[in-house]
């Protein structure tokens, strides 16, 4: 019997370990397989582990009946009399270094081309960046409430699109704490969903448009578009969480707040359509910059 717990690890190594074993508990995996399975499972999860933590239990012939060992920096296995055991550390024993698999050497290769061609000035693209606020996301029970953009064309200043949109159902109470957005507010400042809607047609144009998971935007402006009986919108549609993903597998997690630090912008009001989309905005630039986005 094996059984190994992991701790903020990247999915794919979460996916490689199911093939051979079984999770029972969020994090934590048993299985049975060979000692030589074993050892090349725990070689495959110390090259992707990225900043995470992983520790294995595994049977072994001594006198406690089990082995293990662990990539925690707090913990020191010791063997004592043949005996194993975990010794606490007072002092973390530093970072992992991690990456020696070839897929983690082509990714680092990718990553310091990136950095060398990023010396050199890119051109901004004309673009727009996008962000809704919902009463939820159910496409059917929920509505648009909030609506924010941030446009670009070289050689003007920059644009901006902020409306409150009025809902149809009364707002949940954990939409308001989220967002802020009240009742009163809407009914007192919003505009309705069709208005809203050519405004933001005219406001876009036929700029390629880009988003924070904007697949769930793009299919709440679809739905708005067919029940005020318009065409939907024929933009190019740029997500960047899967963008996100692919090109950085160790962060903890891809919410907007976690993968705006890594580049050190800062949102003031998290969840305020049009303040995402400058921050989606800005997210873009710097992707541009790195040479992983290209518009």
């Amino acid at each position: 019997m094996i059984v190994i717990t992991l701790t903020n690890v990247p999915k794919s190594l979460k996916g490689d370990l199911t093939k051979w074993y079984q999770e029972i508990q969020t994090n934590v995996y048993v299985g049975n397989v060979s000692a030589r399975i074993r050892d090349q499972l725990w070689h495959r999860i110390m090259e992707n582990i990225g900043h995470g933590e992983a520790t294995m239990v595994y049977n072994s012939n001594n006198e406690l009946g089990y082995q293990f060992r662990t990539t925690r920096k707090d913990r020191e296995v010791v063997n004592f009399d043949g005996l194993p055991l975990m010794r606490h550390l007072n002092v973390a024993t530093g970072p992992v270094n991690h990456g020696f698999s070839d897929a983690a050497k082509f990714h680092r290769a990718k990553l310091m081309t990136r950095t060398r061609a990023s010396r050199q000035p890119v051109a901004k693209p004309a673009m727009v960046a996008l962000d809704l606020e919902t009463t939820g996301l159910d496409l059917v029970k929920d509505d648009i409430i909030s609506i924010g953009a941030v446009k670009r064309v070289p050689g003007q200043p920059e644009d901006f699109f902020d409306s409150l949109i009025k809902a149809e159902r009364a707002i949940p109470e954990n939409i308001t704490t989220l967002t802020g957005l009240t009742a009163e507010m809407l009914v007192t400042q919003g505009i309705s969903l069709s208005a809203g809607l050519q405004e933001l047609r005219e406001f876009v144009g036929s700029l390629p448009i880009v988003g924070y998971n904007l697949r769930f935007d793009e299919m709440f402006l679809t739905s708005g578009f067919r029940t005020i009986n318009q065409p939907e919108l024929t933009n190019r549609m740029i997500d960047l969480l899967p963008m996100m993903k692919k090109t950085d597998k160790f962060l903890d997690n891809y919410r907007l707040q976690t993968v705006l630090a890594k580049f050190d912008i800062v949102n003031q009001e998290p969840h305020h359509a049009l303040a995402d989309a400058k921050a989606t905005f800005a997210l873009a630039d710097k992707l541009i910059e790195n040479r992983v986005l290209k518009i």
